[in-house]
Parts: structure tokens; sequence; C-alpha cells
């Protein structure tokens, strides 16, 4: 801690930003921007205290309209653990972190309220998947900012959903009801890394979209990730099919993965769980 914000910012964009050069960085700031994912956590206990702290400060998140469309599902049996981890198997830090949450989108609350008032739902149409999403989304992103803040770490599980049929039914999770990821929380092991981001330059537009430079802002950040980082040769994906390149970069990574078909259990789920997503 007690880092400047040029230092934080080379960490995490691996370029010199002059306009912070010397400027202090308030702690809470400071954690926000060293961010690190971590995947490997200590046999201590959270206490009740501090994770009950962490549900306030995420519970305490925006909300669209007030409506609070977010449902967190904490897994405290071990067994529930173990066959949630046996369906991810690559991912063993579901089962060693000392906490592990379904987050979940929730629909159904309000519409339950609604009938309790005597009122239709009236509202069956994509935004209610979206809003729900987001709400579930930032309450776990602030969830996982406090923990951080609070000397904890954290690792989202987005793959949960790959298996979401079998999970959902797992933990009993009703109609107008998703899963969106899953939460690890504990204390880390070890420090873990600053991963490299696309510059801002890259993500921030003025006015109107504009990606003309495109091409040039992800060579230029494929060539400063790989200066902290080089994905080594048996980590390039789906070699098989795609074959080594004479440089394997960000963008080679991510277009790989991207060129074969994934996600498609959601829409069907959703349809399922009596969503309208027309």
């Amino acid at each position: 801690m007690g880092r400047t914000l040029d230092g934080l910012w080379r960490d995490r964009f691996a370029l010199d930003n002059p306009a912070l050069e010397g400027a202090g960085a308030d702690p809470a700031v400071e954690t926000l921007i060293a961010h690190r994912t971590q995947r490997l956590y200590t046999d201590d206990p959270v206490p009740v205290a501090v994770l009950d702290t962490v549900l306030a400060a995420g519970l305490s998140a925006a909300s669209k309209s007030d409506l609070q469309q977010v449902s967190l599902i904490r897994i405290a049996d071990r067994a529930i653990r173990g066959r949630i981890g046996a369906l991810l198997p690559s991912m063993p830090w579901i089962v060693q972190a000392p906490e592990f949450f379904v987050v979940c989108g929730d629909n159904r609350r309000i519409r339950r309220v609604c009938a309790l008032r005597g009122l239709a739902y009236a509202n069956d149409t994509m935004d209610a998947v979206l809003n729900a999403a987001i709400d579930a989304a930032i309450v776990m992103q602030q969830m996982v900012c406090a923990a951080e803040i609070m000397g904890l770490g954290c690792c989202h599980i987005s793959h949960v959903r790959d298996h979401v049929d079998e999970i959902a039914e797992m933990l009993g999770i009703p109609d107008h009801v998703f899963p969106i990821a899953g939460l690890c929380v504990g204390y880390p092991a070890r420090e873990g890394f600053v991963s490299v981001r696309l510059a801002p330059s890259a993500t921030v537009h003025v006015d109107r979209y504009d990606d003309s430079g495109l091409a040039e802002e992800v060579d230029g950040y494929d060539r400063r990730r790989d200066a902290r980082y080089s994905i080594p040769p048996e980590k390039y994906k789906h070699a098989d099919r795609f074959g080594v390149p004479e440089f394997y970069g960000w963008s080679e990574d991510k277009a790989r993965q991207m060129a074969l078909e994934d996600g498609r259990t959601m829409r069907a789920y959703l349809e399922k769980a009596g969503f309208a997503l027309g």
C-alpha cells in the first residue's frame, strides 16, 4: 500500500501517465486499481462479521429502479460444493476457497411481490433478463471490492453457466432465477499478479464510438502484455486446430477462444425458466 497513481497506472496498463506522476492514491482507490484475481487461499475461515460486511457492501449497490433483482446462494455444505467442483475439475479453487457463492439474477421475487399486491407482472421482455443480470453483476463486483479492501481475495467463476441445468437443480433454483457466476472468497495464499489491461485509448471513446485505430491498439497491447508475461506454448489454445504462430499474444489467444462455439446453454435455460427472449 502507499503506491503512487502513476505506478499503479503503469502496473495496470504497462504505460506511463505523466498526468498522474507522483500523485498519491487513496487506499481504497489503490486497492481497486491493484485488483488481482485470487485462485489459491489459506485455510483460514472468513469470520462471520467480515463476511456479513462484504455482503452488506454488495447489497448496498445501485439497483435498477430499486427492484433489487439479485439472490446470493452461499454454498456452506461441503458436499454440494464438491458436486459443483466436480463439474469444473480444472478449477479446484471452487472447493478449496473458504467461501463460495452462486450469484443469481432474480426476477422471481418482484413477480411474487406483484402477485402479493394483486397486480399482474407486465414486463415479460428481454429487459427482465438484462436488468436482473446487471443488478446481480453490480452486487457481485461490489462484494469483490469490499472483500479486497478487507484483505480478502476473490475469483469470479463464469463457467457455472456452462452447467446451469445441473447447478440449478442441485441448488433448487426456481423459474425466473438464473445463475450469472460463482464467486470464491478467502484470504489469499499468495500475492497474485496484476493483469495488464487494454489501454484506455482503446476502450474510452469521446462523443462517438471510434475503433479506427483498433489494429494498432491491439498490437501494442499484445507486445506490452507479452513483455510482462509471455504465454507459454503449452497454453496455446487449440494448437492442433490453429497451429503454432511465431508470436502468440492476448489477441491470438482470445480470437481462438471465440472461434469455437460456446455458451448456448443459457438461452435454453432462460426460456425453460419462463423468460420471454423475443
